[in-house]
């Protein structure tokens, strides 16, 4: 069992100026050292297109390539290493990971689930000035995001399905980034995600402020939208998209409906999930399937809980009250994870 712990950044004003500030944290941390020696080891299995991804971000995204050169202006490396790093779009490493939601009456909880070492450890609260919307929640890969509110009240995370043959198009936690930059509720939402090249085959599961929510089940080749509560890391709709082994995923969705009744309060729903007596928190983190964190949103009453680990007590953010103008003096907060696998910050 280590301590762990997890930065908390604020920011308001434009996406470039973002870039400069995420970049200059980056530097006090070992993370990109980290992530070079990661593809080294293991080489991408995709092109990087300098043109064709700045086009694409100019299609979908202008906003989050200014927080890109953001970056660069800080860093200084050449784009094509910019773009492997931090913008997540692929051409043309299987590894399993899990997650699990639950979409109470008018909350979402999940657990995310995979390696500490892909970790960013960073929760940001963004508020920008020159488009887009502003966000709560965790970081992945920098400048993606896994799951996470905006100030319209749409909330959004996402389950691995598998990465058998992928497409030219986002990987999830850019997709995860645009859902929470571009969309106000479910239905723009729905339309985004229909609209996306998508590199792999996930679920993302989006809820809103009038409490509408949906499961949008997605591949390379097609996407379909069920309206359900619960989901795991295998499709319901698109079935013969599923992996050949999902038996994990349907005990854990089991187990997960058994627990969970109709009249299930956030507090209990966030105990379920934290707790790995229940077997819905997963310590398999040498499989790149253990639980990181778990997060709670409130999309009507604005707030956002988090926790690193397991049994901990989470740490809530009233986010309108820092739309409104309220800073936040909190600077971090910490949990306990079992195993000795280290985040890429660390």
């Amino acid at each position: 069992m280590q301590d762990v712990k997890s930065d908390i950044m604020t920011h308001r004003g434009s996406h470039f100026d973002l870039g400069v500030k995420t970049a200059q944290w980056m530097q006090q941390t070992p993370l990109l050292k980290n992530r070079e020696q990661e593809w080294r080891k293991r080489m991408p299995r995709f092109d990087i297109n300098i043109k064709e991804t700045y086009n694409i971000f100019q299609l979908y995204a202008p906003h989050i390539w200014e927080e890109i050169m953001g970056m660069q202006e800080v860093l200084n490396l050449p784009t094509r290493q910019m773009l492997l790093n931090f913008a997540h779009y692929r051409f043309t490493p299987l590894k399993n990971s899990g997650c699990t939601v639950f979409l109470g009456n008018d909350y979402m909880v999940r657990n995310y689930d995979y390696h500490p070492a892909t970790y960013d450890a960073r929760y940001l609260l963004f508020q920008p000035n020159d488009g887009g919307l502003a966000q709560i929640g965790p970081t992945s890969r920098v400048t993606g995001r896994m799951d996470g509110m905006n100030e319209a009240g749409l909330v959004m995370a996402y389950n691995f399905m598998h990465r058998k043959h992928p497409g030219d198009g986002f990987v999830c936690y850019m997709i995860g980034r645009l859902v929470l930059e571009y969309c106000k509720d479910v239905p723009e939402a729905i339309q985004l995600l229909k609209s996306l090249p998508h590199r792999s085959s996930f679920s993302y599961i989006v809820m809103d402020k009038n409490l509408n929510h949906a499961i949008v089940e997605v591949t390379p080749r097609a996407i379909d939208v069920r309206y359900d509560k619960t989901c795991t890391n295998h499709f319901k709709l698109l079935t013969h998209e599923n992996r050949n082994y999902t038996k994990e995923s349907s005990d854990r969705l089991d187990r997960l409906i058994a627990h969970s009744p109709e009249q299930f309060s956030k507090y209990d729903a966030f105990k379920l999930f934290n707790n790995p007596n229940n077997e819905i928190y997963s310590k398999l983190f040498n499989s790149w399937s253990g639980t990181i964190h778990t997060s709670v949103y409130e999309p009507q009453s604005m707030s956002a809980w988090i926790a690193l680990g397991e049994n901990n007590q989470p740490t809530r953010f009233n986010f309108q009250h820092w739309l409104d103008g309220q800073s936040l003096e909190l600077q971090n907060f910490t949990g306990h994870i079992d195993t000795e696998l280290t985040f890429a910050t660390y």
